[in-house]
């Protein structure tokens, strides 16, 4: 297994060894620079692994990515003196990415992932060229990967060639600065020699799920807290529109609809609403049966959307316990062709997150709408403007909230459902997964603008119904927001 073990305050290690790695170690090193150290184990597991390979490669027998060409070209046998070649080839060939830069969590999440898959002793890489990845992450070096290029079928090939690129001294980076310099002058700063990549060690760098795996990860990892935060902003909504909180007791979920996001969901908005006065000045003679169904049924959809994410973390896991390459190096020595380079696992929980993003999203713009409107908000003056008429208040924010609510459902649109086959119909069917997770990517950065607007609008009406008091916990958030937020004019 994999470890986290604290150095010092401010740095810590990820010890990676040969039986997988954890999201936990993901985030880490993508987005908080953690160092990574090879283990002893793996060191040795990789070392034993790569001697299968030389004695294949000094073989008179064909052997796919290690004497043969690659894809299409599988057929051909490639001579020794030739096979260096091949692999700068392979590497050079299939970097040929375009469009905007991914982001640098991205591009260390990929890298890192790779470096799991190979220190799993299934490749059969070199532990120097393993040590070299390593170094460059631990260096602060980040190649520079663009948007477009992967299939997410035979790894996300485009964007590892990049990597692997750097890793050979060509290509495009940043430093830890940020800044594009010469790729061999970053290096030789940081004390790395460019390596000369051996038999096989091409195919290892590039097949793998990876950018598609580090995307997902860092999704949860996001959405983990977006989900807290939709719930306390669907609990202030239902505050400043003077709903009940007894549709979120305990009695109502777990026992008669035992999904557990629900019933997580309701608990915390429950606890938001806890001590709230403006919540308790209409429990008698009001005449309202049933709050709107963006109010009472908000656990309903966060809380699903909680168990999709649940569902997509156990994709994830599972991923991050395998060895995806092609060729593999199984073992008992054998090397053998396989299809889990596939990202259909992947590709569909990527687009699965997207669907509930879309529909939570969707109803936070329809909480704030109604906060907005004086036939519905129950007494708040018009788009919560300080005054109606000369002032707009937040009816433009509202606009913002339709534009990306809208948005984000085309987002919803699966890409694992299209394929365009490639590579003269030897890959003739592929799972999109890149196309997936970057499109989650922005789904994501859509749902916190929505609810940050939401936020926004809920703690103005509850402000406006003053005298009465909020519960503590929007007592707390006012009391943040004042003075560094400015009310709408």
């Amino acid at each position: 297994m994999t470890a986290i073990s604290t150095l010092t305050d401010q740095t810590t290690a990820v010890v990676l060894s040969s039986s997988g790695a954890t999201a936990d170690d993901v985030v880490a090193v993508a987005r908080h620079d953690a160092r990574i150290e090879l283990s002893e184990d793996a060191r040795e597991r990789v070392a034993r692994v790569r001697r299968h390979i030389d004695d294949l490669a000094a073989s008179e027998v064909p052997a796919y990515g290690i004497s043969t060409g690659f894809g299409a070209l599988a057929n051909k046998h490639i001579p020794q003196h030739k096979r260096t070649q091949l692999q700068k080839s392979l590497i050079r060939s299939h970097a040929a990415g375009t469009g905007p830069v991914v982001e640098r969590e991205v591009v260390r999440a990929l890298m890192f992932l790779r470096a799991k898959t190979l220190a799993s002793g299934h490749t059969g890489i070199r532990v120097g060229t393993l040590q070299t990845m390593l170094d460059t992450l631990n260096a602060g070096i980040t190649p520079v990967v663009h948007e477009f290029g992967s299939l997410g079928c035979s790894g996300d090939l485009a964007p590892l060639a990049h990597c692997a690129l750097v890793l050979m001294g060509e290509g495009r980076a940043t430093g830890p600065d940020g800044m594009e310099r010469p790729v061999p002058e970053l290096l030789a700063e940081a004390g790395i020699a460019p390596v000369t990549l051996a038999e096989k060690e091409g195919l290892a760098l590039i097949n793998g799920t990876d950018g598609m795996l580090g995307q997902l990860i860092l999704a949860l990892a996001d959405l983990r807290e977006l989900f807290a935060v939709a719930d306390v902003t669907a609990a202030f909504s239902v505050e400043a529109l003077l709903g009940t909180d007894r549709v979120f007791v305990p009695e109502l979920h777990e026992p008669l609809r035992p999904h557990p996001g629900q019933a997580h969901s309701a608990a915390g908005m429950l606890k938001v609403l806890d001590g709230s006065g403006i919540v308790a000045s209409h429990r008698v003679g009001d005449s309202r049966v049933q709050d709107a169904y963006s109010l009472r049924c908000a656990p309903q959809v966060t809380g699903a959307a909680r168990d999709t994410a649940a569902y997509a973390a156990t994709v994830a896991e599972r991923e991050l316990a395998a060895a995806v390459d092609n060729p593999v190096v199984l073992d008992d020595g054998r090397v053998s062709s396989n299809g889990n380079f596939h990202g259909a696992p992947v590709a569909y929980v990527l687009d699965f997150l997207a669907i509930p993003i879309a529909d939570l999203a969707s109803m936070a713009e329809r909480r704030t709408d109604r906060m907005l409107d004086p036939a519905r908000s129950h007494g708040l003056p018009p788009f919560l403007a300080h005054d109606p008429g000369t002032d707009s208040g937040l009816m433009i924010a509202q606009y913002t909230q339709a534009g990306l609510v809208s948005d984000l459902k085309r987002l919803a649109v699966p890409a694992s459902v299209d394929s365009i086959p490639s590579s003269a119909m030897q890959e003739d069917h592929v799972s999109m997964g890149w196309h997936a997770a970057r499109k989650l990517r922005r789904a994501v950065e859509n749902l916190r603008r929505v609810l940050a607007i939401e936020l926004l609008a809920a703690t103005r009406a509850i402000a406006l119904r003053a005298p009465l008091e909020p519960g503590a916990a929007a007592a707390a958030v006012l009391r943040d927001l004042e003075g560094r937020v400015a009310g709408p004019g």
